[in-house]
Formats: C-alpha cells, sequence, structure tokens
C-alpha cells in the first residue's frame, strides 16, 4: 500500500514539474499580423493583413508541447483599399457585424529537435471551426533588449478553402483556396 502512494506522490509530483516548465507569452499586437492572399476571378491576387490580434501562447520547450489561443478582430482587415475594406466587411465575406472574431486555437506542436515546425489546431471563421495546421520556418526565441524579457517570434503558413467555412461569395469565378501567413511575436508574461 506504501508503495502505490509513493508512486502516486512521485507521478503527481512529474506533472506538476511538468506543468510548471511551460511559460506563458503574451502575444504582442504590435508585431502579430496575420495576412492572407486570394484569388480575384482568376486575374491577380488580392492580398490583406487583419490588424489586430491578441492571445496567449504556452511554451514547454523540454516537454516539446505548447498551445496557442489567438483572437482576431475581423473589422481591422486591410487591403490597403478602403473600397476593398468595406466590401469584405459585408455579410457576403466576413460578415463583421455577426462574427466580429476569428480565432485560432491549439493544443499540439510538432518540433524537429527544438525546432519548432508545425501547430496542428483549428480555426474559427463565420462560425465555423475546421481544423487547419500551420506550417512553422522559422521560430526564435531571444531576451529583447527592450523589453529586457524573453520574446519568441516564428513565421507560420497554412493554405485553406474559405467555402469550408461558409465564404461561398464569387464561386466558382474566383477561387475558393486562401493562403493564409502569420508573422507572431509573443513576449514572455510576468
Amino acid at each position: 500500500m506504501k508503495l502505490s502512494h509513493l508512486m502516486i506522490a512521485m507521478l503527481a509530483a512529474a506533472s506538476a514539474g511538468s506543468a510548471m516548465a511551460a511559460d506563458t507569452y503574451n502575444i504582442d499586437p504590435t508585431h502579430t499580423f496575420p495576412s492572407f492572399e486570394a484569388d480575384h476571378g482568376g486575374m491577380s491576387f488580392w492580398r490583406g493583413k487583419l490588424n489586430k490580434s491578441k492571445g496567449t501562447i504556452t511554451l514547454d520547450r523540454a516537454a516539446k508541447t505548447g498551445s496557442v489561443d489567438l483572437v482576431i478582430d475581423a473589422s481591422s482587415i486591410d487591403f490597403g483599399l478602403e473600397a476593398m475594406n468595406a466590401q469584405a466587411k459585408k455579410p457576403e465575406l466576413f460578415n463583421v457585424e455577426k462574427f466580429p472574431e476569428i480565432s485560432y486555437k491549439s493544443k499540439s506542436f510538432k518540433f524537429n529537435g527544438d525546432q519548432l515546425v508545425e501547430v496542428d489546431g483549428e480555426l474559427t471563421l463565420l462560425g465555423v471551426t475546421k481544423p487547419v495546421t500551420l506550417t512553422v520556418d522559422r521560430f526564435k526565441c531571444a531576451v529583447n533588449p527592450r523589453y529586457k524579457r524573453e520574446v519568441c517570434g516564428a513565421n507560420a503558413t497554412a493554405q485553406f478553402k474559405r467555402s469550408d467555412f461558409g465564404m461561398n461569395f464569387g464561386l466558382p469565378a474566383f477561387s475558393p483556396e486562401v493562403k493564409l501567413a502569420i508573422q507572431v511575436e509573443a513576449i514572455k508574461a510576468d
């Protein structure tokens, strides 16, 4: 009986030690801009970005685990052309009045050695949640001399069909494929 209590205590201590090794990082909204490109009737690609985002990332480099909770303000969409921004906010596209936020959540990180290479998560757009895998082609953590704290940054990309989320405007003349790129930097929490 004593041995089983000891085993339970050791497992609990190991779990607590593992949980304590995870660090929390606050997404820096001044250095995080999800962007995308989508077909414009086969003529060109329209590129836009979303200017307001917030959230947290947890990272345990020793255990090679982590999580992402990213929330994006859908009304911050910016094509660099006000007429296009206004069109994108309408119900047939981003429908920002009904769906003011876009989110990406993950609890699955994949590493190659010490390098983060993939994040499996779920994108919620227009109230529809679907799996979207981010490929990470750049990942680095270092102490930022300005903040005097560790900052982690990454560049992540993905591809998905907007029609999977109910954004069917312009189909089939406009391809449903969307390329997503997220530049993200996050500051270690105090």
